[in-house]
């Protein structure tokens, strides 16, 4: 196997606030979901979007915010779209324009390496041209296309999905969330449906952007960039769309490479609880590092931190902290920015920090938190976009009577004390998805076993809490895959992660299809 001496250059990943956005969007409620069309739609209905040239130019116009502004002014970068039909039952009708962003290979390209940065609600523009400092370092860019791309409604791809304003968000005047989303009464979903339906241009666009829809998407994407097979490299939510597109095109896949996978053979239930379990793990590790220090805002005894961090919080819900801006920061707020900084080992400190600040009355710290879950510019913009979250999962997964969301509130709850608090986990809470104008249209399970496949790899991190390593075993045996395991406490391991063990076996996979041997460990 090839090895080579990387100079290590910080880390711009930024996967870990998206993949938390993915957890968010967690149990949908109510009717029973509807399978997807067992075939994909013929080829000669599709013939024109197959055939469409991608003109590829400069980035300096496709950027939606002021950070990515900054990020496609990079001349190295370009970018163009590609047309798909919104309905893939009328190919005919109106079209969805998916917005494309590539490194071009340094030396003679040999097809193009597509990617999913996590979510749903991940920008792949943004995450390749984050991390092109990253790329031009990485073997993979001499020989292949780099190719992020933005799914239906997210970032630079049009129809835009919306349902709140970045400053309703800012506001706390969207649906909060903790454990679950903070929809107590049918007329709370309502609101969050018709809001959706207003803000995506209509009920089409807004029911047509679940995964099913972004799979075949991902073959025409395949087709116009000229790749006969196609090479994905996946994290998080995107090894969901990873595997179902090897599921429904089982012959088209050169290369699949998986970092972060969620578990198939879980319902979306087990999966949220599976989380919060993780999560509550990498919480009391914290509590840990957290009193080797004098004056530990969580207490001098690990057993206390969960009862401490409840002191420095519950008195947000009834009166908000304000930080020095003016914004408040609300209960929900605080715990997302805490969620956001158990997404990687190396942000503990900063949420030690913010909870000693909050508990003396100062609010920046743990908005600093909640803004980067958000990826908040200074701008106020929100470049990770929770409507789209919420959406995608409203199509995909099977949704719970509002009894069934209640117990699953309070189970949560149970497995994770450290959100037992009556206002996340005590509520009579409702679907968020209630009313929602159509019925999920993904079936469970979303991938079945397969030995058809060519090889693929997945990776697994022993101490990730967004998809825990149990779910990259399950997925690997699922997809007949190699599978790679990582010690370390992050969510996201390849490319990002800076391990050079890691990073030459995935290399060595997608160069040449060269895959570790059984038991292969590596460490962050």
């Amino acid at each position: 196997m090839r090895t080579r001496d990387r100079a290590k250059k910080p880390r711009t990943y930024r996967a870990p606030v998206i993949a938390i956005a993915a957890s968010t969007a967690f149990l949908v409620a109510g009717c029973a979901s509807t399978p997807p069309p067992d075939e994909p739609p013929p080829a000669e209905d599709l013939q024109g979007y197959l055939e469409q040239d991608l003109a590829w130019g400069d980035c300096a116009g496709s950027a939606t915010n002021t950070l990515d502004e900054e990020l496609f002014a990079n001349p190295e970068l370009q970018c163009a779209t590609v047309d798909v039909p919104i309905d893939y039952d009328k190919p005919d009708g109106d079209t969805a324009r998916i917005a494309l962003l590539r490194i071009p290979a340094s030396g003679e390209a040999e097809g193009s390496l597509l990617i999913n940065p996590g979510g749903p609600a991940g920008a792949g523009t943004s995450f390749v041209a984050a991390n092109h400092p990253l790329w031009q370092d990485s073997p993979v860019a001499e020989r292949f296309d780099i190719v992020g791309f933005d799914p239906r409604g997210v970032g630079g791809s049009t129809p835009s999905l919306d349902c709140y304003s970045d400053e309703e968000y800012d506001a706390g005047e969207a649906p909060g969330f903790g454990a679950v989303y903070d929809i107590t009464s049918a007329a709370q979903a309502a609101e969050l449906a018709d809001r959706c339906i207003e803000g995506s241009g209509g009920v089409e666009n807004l029911i047509n952007v679940g995964s099913v829809n972004v799979v075949r998407d991902m073959d025409i994407m395949r087709e116009v960039l000229g790749d006969e097979k196609l090479s994905f490299l996946g994290y998080s939510y995107g090894s969901e769309l990873g595997a179902m597109y090897a599921e429904a095109y089982p012959e088209k896949i050169r290369a699949l490479a998986i970092d972060g996978a969620v578990d198939p053979t879980l319902t979306p239930a087990e999966h949220r609880v599976s989380q919060y379990v993780a999560v509550q793990q990498r919480f009391d590790e914290l509590a840990a590092l957290c009193t080797e220090t004098p004056e530990c805002v969580l207490g001098a005894e690990p057993a206390d931190a969960v009862d401490r961090l409840h002191d420095v919080l519950e008195p947000l819900v009834d009166t908000p902290a304000v930080g020095s801006d003016g914004r408040e920061v609300t209960i929900w707020d605080a715990y997302l920015g805490i969620n956001a900084g158990l997404y990687s080992e190396a942000s503990w400190p900063a949420i030690i920090s913010a909870l000693g600040a909050l508990d003396e009355g100062e609010a920046d710290e743990i908005l600093a938190l909640r803004d980067s879950f958000y990826g908040r510019t200074a701008a106020g913009e929100h470049t990770i976009d929770l409507d789209v979250n919420i959406a995608v999962r409203c199509m995909d997964w099977p949704r719970l009577s509002p009894e069934e969301q209640a117990a699953a509130a309070r189970e949560l709850g149970e497995v994770a004390p450290m959100f037992d608090l009556d206002a996340l986990t005590g509520g009579d809470f409702r679907d968020e998805c209630e009313a929602w104008p159509a019925p999920p249209s993904r079936d469970q399970p979303w991938v079945t076993p397969t030995s058809d496949l060519p090889d693929t790899l997945v990776l697994a991190t022993t101490g990730d809490p967004g998809t825990p390593y149990t779910g990259g075993v399950t997925l690997a045996e699922t997809l007949g895959a190699s599978l790679l395991t990582v010690e370390g406490k992050q969510h996201g391991a390849y490319l990002v992660g800076g391990s050079d063990c890691v990073d030459e076996i995935v290399d060595a996979y997608l160069l040449d299809l060269e895959t570790p041997a059984e038991g292969a460990r590596c460490a962050l």
